[in-house]
């Protein structure tokens, strides 16, 4: 794939440019945040709001006509094998605000399909009920996957691939992958928007906890949380490197998240091709200083911009959308509430 096909490669910074500006920075005696924030001006992202009052529109016509902002097409996506991963966390259809819905879902394969896709499957490794089938039965994917002949893979026993781990936030010196991630050329984070009892929020980054095998991390997910859940975040998008994220923001979750939260109706899809952009942009739409997120702080100038004067607005204003999202009232958050 060349540059000017590859978003996230044409948003790489020249390496010349960045060590001598952050030389200058250093010797002029600045801070660490400092010289992040000179690294982001060479990342800049674009990030599309768009709104969606509810499942029952036509979400279909909001995901191409995002896609379409972002400069992504027909070309982008013709031939390829997608490979969509939704965060699946409960099996719960009755409660709408913990799994990426299955409208979403259905809708965004469909529009990959009209744009020509080889294929689009839908893959995911649940960390809590290790029970995919009923998973899928509860939550109401399982009859979307049938009607619209979807191929589901459980990605917590697929065959596993290494890859150093070149990021190195935890002390993790290889993370093992599922195999099906290779058979992917586009990988999309379909995350739903929710805070987090540990890690503040949960978008897009986190989301990519379920591709990791339970067979080799366990259940939930137990190794990655060991060896600290910021740090894993970082590690794992890293050697993922999704091409697309798109955060169902129709209704998230509030307090305790993710799971014994509550509703809370945003009427927003988030896209983009920088998932800590993509991540930043909907932490400002709950009223949180993304900034005060560890993993999206680290993230930044490294993996991606999250200063809103470095990520290019496409759609809705934040303002426009933004509320205060309740956080769990515990002394481990206080960093987040300020």
């Amino acid at each position: 794939m060349t540059d000017e096909a590859d978003p996230q490669r044409r948003a790489r910074w020249r390496r010349r440019q960045f060590l001598a500006g952050a030389g200058a920075v250093v010797a002029g005696g600045l801070t660490a945040k400092a010289i992040r924030d000179y690294q982001e001006g060479f990342l800049r992202a674009d990030v599309v709001i768009a709104k969606a009052i509810s499942y029952t529109i036509d979400l279909e016509r909001v995901v191409r006509e995002g896609l379409a902002a972002l400069g992504l097409g027909r070309p982008w996506v013709r031939g390829k094998s997608v490979l969509l991963k939704p965060n699946l966390v409960e099996p719960n259809y009755e409660a709408p605000h913990i799994n990426t819905h299955p409208a979403l879902i259905r809708a965004v394969a469909e529009t990959f399909r009209r744009l020509d896709a080889r294929e689009v499957l839908v893959a995911e490794g649940q960390g809590h009920c290790r029970d995919s089938e009923w998973v899928l039965e509860q939550s109401g994917l399982g009859p979307v996957l049938v009607e619209d002949r979807l191929p589901f893979l459980d990605l917590n026993h697929d065959e596993v691939y290494t890859v150093a781990n070149r990021l190195r936030f935890t002390r993790l010196r290889q993370l093992y992958l599922p195999a099906t991630l290779r058979r992917a050329d586009l990988i999309v984070s379909l995350p739903k928007l929710k805070t987090h009892h540990w890690a503040g929020v949960t978008l897009a980054m986190k989301n990519l906890f379920g591709v990791m095998p339970g067979v080799c991390y366990g259940w939930p997910k137990n190794v990655l949380h060991h060896a600290g859940i910021p740090g894993s975040i970082l590690d794992i998008t890293a050697a993922v490197r999704p091409h697309l994220a798109i955060v169902d923001a129709i209704i998230g979750m509030e307090g305790d998240g993710p799971i014994m939260g509550t509703p809370r109706p945003l009427g927003a899809l988030v896209l983009g091709t920088n998932l800590p952009a993509v991540d930043a942009t909907a932490t400002r739409l709950m009223g949180i200083d993304p900034a005060r997120i560890p993993y999206l702080a680290a993230a930044s100038g490294r993996l991606g911009p999250i200063a809103e004067r470095h990520i290019r607005q496409r759609g809705e204003s934040i303002a426009s959308l933004a509320q205060t999202f309740a956080i769990l009232d515990h002394p481990s958050l206080a960093w987040v509430r300020g």
